[in-house]
């Protein structure tokens, strides 16, 4: 694996996701915890990979890695290893520090001993997530120190580097990224990796303990820890001023990928200008942005999402006294809203600057491309799922949804997705739903979600006799974010094998008294299911359990098993169209006559259809006697 090699000086081809991973191995990391989230996922995934590498070799991989139960799990984890002396690193997604802040806010009170990376990526123009807040605000609210990286080489460098700051100060380092330079992929030189600490060793300290006093004694020393970090940051390599050409009376600001966008604005533009690029975001270099105000008469803040260097580079020329004009999101050049590209900046700039945009304008056409919406694949067992409960539901049921491809339930024809707030959520609604109406309410969730946020709202269901059916998709994996295992999994992440906790033996646990347990596959079995459930009076549960359809063709293809299509008898087929326009699998489709088929190439041989089409005209490729 080149992500492990040892040859101090080459030159490799990451992800910046990879870059953080080699980043962190580089820095002799000890620990590593995640829950799975896109943009971040592939940070862990590779750990993953490398451990599963060395351990089919018998070889110790020289740090511990596991996919928590969720965020808040893994960033105690990492924290009581960091109290032990060891390197951590804890990644997540933007939404995944919302639920790791809680402990995230009191563990900057008390500080780290080993080094200890966290992971935010941010997901401007939510690419894959329910929102796109602006995570460097965590940084201010808890008083973290944090870097913001441009390119995979910096995320690299900023991961490295981070843990020795971070042992400096005692404090963990925020690593803030973003979907775009996640998933960029551009050369990074490696360095020696560092040998891990292997075991700690944890000395009592009464300060770890925040009761009140204790909270109120660490709060000032965590104010000092800043003052130390903006030292750091008025000499840190990430902070820097780039003169191009004969610097003008313009100055441009900005941080992460952002950067990159300036950099090929001013080149295009053929503008002078100075840069100051800011890598370490917080605290901010004061007397550097000082200094980079006294120095320009009008200044742009080029930044993605919330205006937070505009508004502390406000603060600071106010202060000084400076009349400096700064353009930005306040003066209504920038957007707060998405992710921003070159175009965007280009535009923006050659009219601060005063010159022609080079672009082409863009060319407005009356053709409009037909929409390509995510669907559910081809044989997804939550199809099914859905396909029955809406089979087994009275006019007026409410569909609270949660965090998952499942979501995906919401498209026509299954439109199986009535709200949305979050991971868990599914089941809290479900439950003020039942108090607040008089509706049926049939919930669903996935195993992972379950897991991950679930669990508390099923509790509450029982212990007030919630009048909900709550459902768990289980799919026998974290499927959306690529196949990460769960407690629900036979393996761990380090590919070990590890006990499984079943949904059903969970719930039975706490109380739900109506459980049942379907497999989808069985579409007449699974109405019935539900069908019961939603006649039970106060909480039940029913836990739909099949495998990921890409794992099962991951398996077939493995074990060499044949996969046998489907197809549609047309001496049979009435074109009812129940199989498009009610069930919805993608690998039917209209011919020009109207007929319609099944695209061999998308059938996966699941056989839902066979059990929706009410003429029986649709059988195996290899029967006889099928119609033309």
């Amino acid at each position: 694996m080149e992500i492990i090699s040892d040859r101090v000086g080459k030159k490799v081809l990451l992800l910046g996701n990879e870059a953080i991973t080699r980043g962190a191995l580089e820095a002799g990391v000890d620990v590593v915890t995640t829950y799975p989230g896109t943009p971040s996922s592939e940070i862990a995934d590779m750990f993953s990979e490398i451990a599963k590498h060395a351990t089919g070799k018998g070889v110790d991989p020289g740090f511990y890695f596991e996919y928590s139960t969720n965020e808040k799990v893994a960033l105690e984890i990492a924290a009581a290893a960091s109290f032990s002396g060891l390197r951590a690193l804890t990644c997540m997604k933007h939404v995944g520090l919302n639920v790791a802040s809680d402990a995230f806010m009191t563990y900057l009170y008390v500080g780290c001993r080993g080094g200890h990376i966290i992971v935010s990526a941010d997901d401007p123009s939510c690419h894959s997530s329910q929102n796109e807040q602006d995570n460097r605000y965590f940084a201010f609210f808890g008083n973290a120190p944090m870097f913001e990286p441009t390119t995979p080489q910096e995320a690299k460098e900023m991961t490295q580097t981070g843990f020795e700051i971070s042992e400096k100060l005692q404090l963990p380092i925020l690593l803030r990224t973003t979907t775009r330079l996640n998933h960029i992929r551009g050369p990074v030189v490696l360095d020696k990796l560092k040998k891990p600490r292997g075991k700690g060793y944890f000395e009592r300290d009464p300060m770890l303990v925040t009761v009140p006093s204790t909270a109120r004694a660490r709060h000032p020393i965590l104010l000092k820890k800043m003052r130390e970090a903006e030292k750091i940051s008025e000499r840190s390599m990430f902070n820097k001023v780039f003169t191009i050409g004969k610097p003008g009376e313009i100055g441009i600001v900005t941080s992460g990928v952002s950067f990159n966008y300036v950099i090929e604005a001013v080149e295009m533009l053929g503008v002078d200008t100075r840069i100051l690029k800011l890598g370490m975001t917080h605290p901010l270099p004061r007397k550097m942005c000082e200094q980079f105000i006294k120095s320009c008469e009008h200044i742009v803040v080029v930044e993605e999402l919330e205006p937070l260097l505009e508004n502390q580079m406000k603060t600071i020329a106010y202060d000084i006294q400076s009349d400096v004009k700064i353009y930005g999101k306040s003066t209504g050049h920038f957007s707060r809203l998405y992710e921003y590209t070159p175009d965007i900046v280009v535009n923006v700039l050659s009219k601060i600057f005063g010159v022609k945009n080079p672009l082409p304008p863009v060319v407005k056409t009356e053709v409009k491309l037909p929409s390509r919406p995510p669907a559910l694949c081809p044989g997804c067992p939550h199809r099914a799922t859905y396909y029955a409960a809406k089979k087994a539901s009275p006019p007026g049921t409410i569909y609270p949804t949660d965090i998952g491809c499942y979501t995906l339930g919401k498209a026509p024809p299954l439109e199986m997705a009535d709200v949305l707030l979050c991971m868990g959520s599914n089941a809290g609604t479900a439950c003020g739903f039942a108090v607040a109406t008089d509706q049926k309410i049939i919930s669903f969730m996935g195993d992972s979600t379950f897991f991950h946020a679930g669990i508390p709202a099923v509790i509450d269901a029982v212990h007030h006799n919630h009048d909900c059916v709550i459902t768990v998709l289980d799919n026998r994996t974290t499927a959306m974010t690529g196949h990460q295992p769960h407690p629900g999994t036979e393996y761990d992440g380090m590919g070990r094998p590890a006990r499984v906790i079943k949904v059903e033996d969970v719930v039975r646990g706490i109380g739900v008294e109506h459980v049942e347990v379907v497999d989808p596959k069985n579409l007449m079995e699974t109405t019935k299911a539900f069908r019961r459930a939603l006649e039970h009076k106060g909480p039940s549960v029913v836990v739909s359990k099949s495998p990921c359809i890409l794992l099962e063709m991951q398996r077939k293809k493995k074990t060499g098993e044949k996969t046998s299509v489907y197809v549609v008898d047309q001496d049979k087929c009435t074109k009812c169209k129940t199989c498009i326009s009610r069930f919805g699998c993608p690998a039917f489709y209209f011919a020009k006559d109207g007929s319609i088929h099944i695209d061999e190439s998308q059938c996966t041989g699941c056989g839902f259809c066979t059990q929706v089409c009410p003429f029986d005209a649709i059988k195996q490729k290899d029967d006889e006697n099928i119609g033309g």
